[in-house]
C-alpha cells in the first residue's frame, strides 16, 4: 500500500462491523506485544539504554564510542538495551556482548533500514510492530539513558525520557547525551529559547540531562548518579 493509498483509506467511511473487527484485532496484537515484552524484560536486571542512529557506519568514531560505553557499563554489572538494529545500536550490543554482559535488543522492522544485529543475546531479542510499545519497554526497564548522535527517532526516544521524568511519570534516571559538537546547538536553543525567551521549561529542567564527550564521562555519570542517591543495582 502506497502513502497515497493510506491517506485515502483514512478518509473512507467504514461501517460499525469493519471498525469493530479491525480495531479488535489490533487491540489483541498490541496486548500480545506488551505481554511478550513484559515477560522477557522483567528478568533482565538493571540495564542502561543506549540510543543512536541506525545509519552510523562501523568506522565512525561514535560507533567505537558506543562500543566502549557499553563495555564500561557491563564491567560494572549493567546490561545494555538498544533498539536492536544496525549502526549505534549494533555497536552498543557488540560492546556488551563481547564484554560478557547482557545484550538486549528491542527491534522494530523498518523498510530499507532496520533488522536486528547479531550481537543480541538470543533470548533477549524482541520484535515490535508499534513504536509506542517499544518506547514503553525502553522507559520501563532502563536505569539510565545514554544518547549518541542520531536522527528523528533518537530525538523522539530521548525527549520521551526527559518528558516522563520532568512530569513525574517515571522515576528520576540519569540521561546523558554524548557529543558536545553534535548536541550543543540543540541545547543552546533549549536554554536560549525554551527557557530564557519563552519560559516553556524551568531552570531545574536543565538538570535532567548532561552533555559529555567521552565514553568514560557517560558511564561515570550513570555510576555517580546511583552513588549519590545511595542506590545499588539489584544484581
Amino acid at each position: 500500500m502506497t502513502s497515497e493509498d493510506k491517506i485515502r483509506q483514512a478518509f473512507e467511511n467504514k461501517n460499525w462491523q469493519e471498525i469493530k473487527v479491525t480495531d479488535s484485532w489490533q487491540i489483541f496484537k498490541i496486548m500480545a506485544e506488551f505481554v511478550d515484552g513484559f515477560e522477557k524484560l522483567a528478568k533482565i536486571g538493571p540495564c542502561v539504554s543506549i540510543f543512536g542512529s541506525a545509519r552510523t557506519k562501523n568506522d565512525n568514531k561514535f560507533y567505537k564510542l558506543a562500543e566502549d560505553t557499553a563495555r564500561l557499563l557491563t564491567e560494572r554489572g549493567y546490561g545494555v538495551i538498544s533498539g536492536g538494529g544496525p549502526g549505534i545500536m549494533e555497536a552498543a550490543n557488540k560492546g556488551a556482548y563481547e564484554a560478557g554482559g547482557k545484550s538486549v535488543g528491542l527491534n522494530i522492522e523498518l523498510p530499507f533500514e532496520q533488522f536486528h544485529n547479531r550481537y543480541i543475546d538470543r533470548d533477549k531479542i524482541l520484535e515490535f510492530d508499534y513504536f509506542f510499545i517499544r518506547k514503553v519497554m525502553f522507559m520501563k526497564y532502563s536505569q539510565g539513558f545514554i544518547i549518541l548522535p542520531g536522527g528523528f527517532g533518537t530525538m523522539d526516544e530521548s525527549f520521551e525520557a526527559i518528558t516522563l521524568i520532568q512530569t513525574g511519570k517515571i522515576a528520576r534516571f540519569p540521561i546523558v547525551f554524548v557529543g558536545k559538537d553534535y548536541w550543543g546547538g540543540l541545547f543552546k536553543w533549549v536554554e536560549e529559547r525554551m527557557l530564557d525567551e519563552e519560559h516553556n521549561i524551568s531552570k531545574d529542567d536543565l538538570n535532567l540531562y548532561r552533555v559529555v564527550d567521552t565514553a568514560e564521562e557517560a558511564a561515570e555519570h550513570i555510576f555517580r548518579f546511583y552513588d549519590k542517591y545511595v542506590l545499588k543495582p539489584n544484581f
